[in-house]
């Protein structure tokens, strides 16, 4: 047993073991981080689904880091400049140069911000971090030993890298580090002024507060105007990560400390400005050949918004699900580009096949071929299927191309629309399409009607927008792909369709068009009859009124501009939305080894009920362990095999608000010794079972289930019920 592990809570001493200790760390840090080891064994590792996975997140994660860095190098750079700038500006005494980044609530999300800005200057050799958190700063004390202590072993790990750059081996520099109580301004100033007396050396002190409301406001402002006393000798400059706003900085710093800095504000990225900028770049990219459904996106999409607005927790989210596709089976390494896709299917064996043909959208498939023989080769003959694979992959992979360029040219064209009834953004119109069919739907009708009431020149100008951004797109997103080509061929002439038709509606003119057809002539005939009495007129002239107003509603185009404009819509409905913009059960066959929609297992997973969770866990370890020493008849049982912490659970649950422990442990020592006798009962507890006891109790109390008591030292209060 480790001599530091002890059941109780104990102070360990070892003699002239700060030296080591920091001579132990500074090797650490020079050793380089090895490689996680994967918990799964080779017979998963090598299988083609996990190579598909491994390789569609890594291409996905890659490409969010990319995007992520260049969403906020603006703002770094701009940073960086501030913080470089102020080594050549003179600044009066006492005035502390201090920038204020606006990072967003989700303060978790932007540390990478801060890490980037700390790498960023140590590259340049412009200036020392230090980075402080709330956490480690109760106390103003605190704050300033962890601001002279976090500064001077920031200059240690500066020179280590250095060192390591100019000597491979890296020959460890025997240096003594400083204790928290030696960690005084005194002291920063007497290192600052050995390491850094010359201009050529001279470099800023940044400290990074990047949780500042979660400081105490009075450490915070006694750190500020410390900071602000020492600014004539010690170039330091304050960055301030906001979660809020500036209210927070105003509200939090009175008057004698905000006149004490020099305050500028920089602006980040805002989190949904930032997620749908993941979403339509990366998500929603047609070079990806995982889809996830549209429930599955709305659900992921709203834990974002109403939840944490976490664009980490909503990557990890979407991993979950691409984790979850893929380990269906081999079946779903088919999820990839089309050529690899045909080499993956002679690897496929009769239970990958049998998987295929349990897809819900393979029955409907098999149920239009005609030919009974060719039904029964779907059905039993593996080879045969395997011919038919590669259509029915190509197929799917061209609708999901089709879907994605149709969706840009919907998306210009009623993302503006007065009250946006199918949504502005082009993740709303993917959930709306995907989950239904969007042409029967009320949204997409007044839509419709929206753009009927536009004049000429604002509806020829929206919809030559959206050819243009979806030809765009075609050329710079689609093109480049396997089957960009194809698609190409099929969305190119249906745009040209729509582009001859806009020029008609150029051409049109306000004239009034008539229409004289056989039915209108003979109502007009009969309309003209001579009447023979008053109540004939009258029933001429009502149904005469009622055709009037029916004709009305159906709002028949008159004009040549009218009817121009009816043409081009029509023309846009059956030619872009009915025929790409299907509904996932309008897909093509085996659409679901491109497509995640178990959201219910994501629901589960990712959504979790920790007390449910925890009760689970322990009134049945076996739900999770699977152990057959803690399978279990009935749930209520208790049985000696189970860990000690269900076992007192266990027990737990039988007792009321007052549990007495001794009680506790004698019930405890007959379940685990398994027997009852009343001798037992009276012979002397063994020790390592009222440790056992003792342990399970302490935990159990750390769950948060019981608490000791204090009106009686031998009873414990039980907190749920």
């Amino acid at each position: 047993m480790d001599p530091t592990i002890s059941v109780s809570k104990g102070c360990f001493v070892y003699k002239n073991g700060a030296t080591r200790a920091g001579k132990k760390a500074a090797s650490k840090r020079k050793r380089p981080a090895a490689e996680s080891i994967s918990l799964l064994g080779k017979e998963v590792v090598q299988q083609p689904f996990y190579e598909e996975y491994r390789k569609a997140w890594n291409q996905i994660n890659d490409h969010i880091a990319d995007l992520q860095h260049r969403s906020y190098a603006r703002t770094l750079e701009q940073l960086v400049d501030f913080v470089v700038g102020q080594a050549e500006r003179a600044t009066p005494d006492e005035v502390l140069p201090t920038a204020a980044l606006l990072t967003g609530i989700n303060q978790p999300d932007h540390l990478s911000q801060f890490t980037a800005l700390t790498q960023r200057l140590h590259a340049q050799r412009a200036a020392m971090v230090c980075v402080l958190q709330s956490r480690d700063c109760a106390t103003l004390k605190a704050a300033v030993e962890s601001l002279v202590f976090g500064l001077i072993e920031d200059d240690a790990e500066v020179e280590q890298m250095e060192d390591e750059d100019e000597d491979e081996d890296g020959a460890e520099r025997d240096r003594k580090r400083l204790r928290r109580s030696q960690c005084t301004m005194k002291q920063l100033k007497s290192w600052y002024t050995n390491n850094f007396d010359s201009e050529q050396k001279r470099r800023q002190l940044v400290v990074i507060l990047p949780d500042f409301e979660c400081f105490n406001a009075s450490v915070l402002q006694d750190l500020i105007l410390i900071l602000s006393a020492h600014c004539g000798s010690l170039p330091f400059v304050l960055v301030l990560g906001v979660a809020t706003a500036m209210t927070a900085v105003h509200g939090t710093l009175p008057y004698h400390v905000s006149n004490k800095i020099r305050l500028r504000v920089f602006q980040t990225q805002a989190a949904p400005t930032g997620l749908n900028e993941v979403l339509d770049k990366v998500l929603l990219s047609p070079k990806y050949a995982f889809h996830l459904s549209g429930k599955t996106f709305k659900f992921l999409t709203h834990i974002f918004l109403y939840y944490d607005f976490s664009i980490h927790g909503f990557i990890q989210g979407f991993k979950y699900c691409l984790m979850e596709h893929f380990f269906g089976g081999n079946a779903y390494a088919l999820c990839t580009d089309y050529s690899k896709a045909l080499g993956r299917i002679k690897q496929l064996t009769h239970d990958d096949m049998e998987t295929i043909r349990r897809l819900p959208s393979f029955r409907p498939y098999v149920e239009q071929i005609n030919d009974c023989k060719r039904i029964i080769a779907v059905l039993t003959d593996d080879d045969y299927l395997k011919k038919k694979l590669p259509q029915l992959l190509r197929d799917c992979l061209l609708h999901f191309l089709l879907f994605r360029c149709s969706l840009e040219f919907l998306t210009e064209l009623v993302g503006d629309l007065p009250r946006c009834p199918l949504g502005k953004l082009r993740r709303e119109l993917y959930v709306n399409c995907l989950n239904r069919a969007v042409i029967s739907t009320p949204e997409y009708k007044e839509c419709q009607q929206m753009l009927s009431f536009l004049s000429k020149d604002e509806f020829v100008a929206k919809v030559n927008r959206a050819l243009e951004r979806t030809e765009h797109f075609l050329v710079e997103e689609i093109a480049p792909l396997e089957l960009g080509e194809a698609c190409t061929a099929v969305l190119r002439p249906k745009l040209e369709a729509i582009r001859l038709a806009v020029d008609e509606v150029v051409k049109a003119t306000m004239a009034t068009v008539t229409r004289t057809s056989p039915n209108e002539t003979r109502q007009a005939t009969d309309h003209l009859t001579p009447v023979a009495s008053r109540q004939e007129l009258k029933d001429q002239l009502l149904q005469r009124s009622k055709e009037d107003k029916m004709r009305h509603q159906l709002n028949t185009p008159t004009t040549q501009f009218a009817r121009a404009l009816q043409k081009t819509l029509q023309l846009i409905e059956t030619e872009i939305v009915q025929d790409n913009l299907r509904a996932l059960q309008d897909a093509p066959p085996i659409h679901e080894l491109f497509v995640f929609s178990d959201i219910a297992t994501v629901r589960r997973n990712i959504i979790g009920a920790p007390r449910a969770a925890l009760h689970t866990a322990l009134n049945n370890p076996h739900f999770y362990m699977q152990c057959k020493c803690c399978e279990l008849q009935d749930q209520s049982l208790l049985v000696g095999t189970l860990p000690d912490l269900s076992v007192v659970y266990k027990l737990h649950l039988e007792c009321g608000r007052m549990i007495n422990l001794f009680d506790w442990l004698q019930a405890f020592r007959s379940v685990v010794s398994g027997s009852d006798n009343e001798e037992v009962a009276q012979e002397q507890i063994d020790p390592q079972i009222q440790a056992r006891f003792t342990r399970a109790v302490a935990e159990l109390q750390f769950l948060g289930y019981i608490k000791m008591s204090k009106r009686k030292t031998d009873h414990a209060t039980r907190l749920t019920w």
